[in-house]
């Protein structure tokens, strides 16, 4: 298959997890409301969670399916990454004042927590690199360390949340009063079924990608893969941006990185070869780090709260944070 013909199935596939990622985000919004759980730590975490469902069908494919350890991380790295960037595309939007002066400051948590996490699986990759190979059978000692941590974070910025009245889904509460609970099922499902079917073979493209353009999979990975996954991320943050729910946005984004680094434990748990953090390419610490770094300049806004704007258009903390973007996709680009 020609050079064109692939990057056109993977534009295909990556357009059609981008639309059910829509209804996917849409319908997950409905079951959360009309099951009354939109103003909890439930409602918030599955938020969360259903914008991250098309990083962890195509994790777990492939780590199974095709085989390509690296395609499944930088996956789950690169949409960190590209999360991090719609704060700027949000800060861009919003007019008058900055975005980080109108956001909760409660977000600094759920990013704290982020930070950690982030720092972990980028400690590991280097244990790993350097032969410290921590393991029970084929599951890396990390996996289940990711998950507790993920648990323990979670439960404490709903606490946080409770106890400062800062539950962000409170916000979209009664937005679909037309549509009933059995018939947003439905169609949840069908849009699910949609985003494992274009999942399951978005890698394998991926891969075939890689191969004709001798491009690096932890590049193919972390930045196409990464872009294709992340669709139903922009879908849910331009759609509450529309309705003025900015602490819903920045709360998913927050809540979808940290549910993206539990994908790499279940990957692991998936990739019967070994441990998935030694069997990957150490070009992904350059992802994880600039994920740190767009997450600190992202605290210092939500802490400093700035206001000015350059050129009236986006503030310093989004100029920095998408400095680094930029950064981390010239350097993976250049290693290809």
């Amino acid at each position: 298959m020609s050079h064109w013909l692939l990057l056109l199935e993977f534009a295909s596939l990556a357009l059609v997890i981008g639309i059910a990622g829509y209804f996917l985000a849409l319908y997950g919004d409905v079951i959360a409301e009309k099951t009354g759980l939109g103003g909890s730590w439930v409602g918030f975490s599955m938020l969360a969670t259903v914008t991250s469902l098309p990083e962890l069908v195509t994790g777990i494919s492939s780590v199974t399916y095709v085989g390509v350890p690296d395609i499944a991380l930088g996956d789950a790295l690169g949409s960190c990454v590209f999360n991090l960037l719609l704060i700027v595309m949000l800060d861009f939007m919003h007019r008058g004042s900055s975005v980080y002066t109108r956001a909760s400051q409660g977000h600094i948590l759920s990013a704290g927590f982020g930070v950690v996490l982030l720092g972990f699986v980028a400690f590991n990759i280097l244990l790993y690199r350097n032969g410290f190979r921590l393991s029970l059978w084929h599951i890396g000692l990390y996996a289940p360390i990711i998950v507790l941590f993920y648990i323990v974070s979670m439960r404490t910025v709903f606490r946080f949340e409770k106890a400062q009245h800062l539950e962000a889904v409170e916000e979209i509460a009664e937005r679909h009063p037309k549509m009933s609970l059995a018939k947003a099922i439905a169609f949840y499902c069908v849009a699910a079924a949609v985003v494992i079917a274009a999942g399951i073979r978005l890698p394998l493209t991926a891969d075939h990608v890689a191969q004709a353009m001798d491009w690096q999979r932890s590049f193919v990975g972390t930045v196409f893969v990464a872009l294709a996954t992340s669709m139903p991320e922009v879908a849910v943050t331009f759609s509450a941006f529309r309705i003025g729910a900015l602490d819903m946005a920045i709360s998913d984004l927050f809540g979808s990185n940290l549910f993206n680094l539990v994908i790499i434990a279940l990957d692991d748990v998936a990739y019967v070869k070994g441990p998935l953090l030694a069997d990957v390419s150490s070009a992904h610490l350059i992802s994880a780090q600039s994920a740190i770094m767009m997450t600190g300049v992202a605290i210092v806004g939500l802490l400093y709260r700035p206001n000015t704007r350059l050129f009236k258009t986006v503030g310093w903390v989004s100029l920095f944070i998408f400095s680094i973007f930029i950064l981390n996709i010239s350097v993976l680009y250049l290693q290809h």
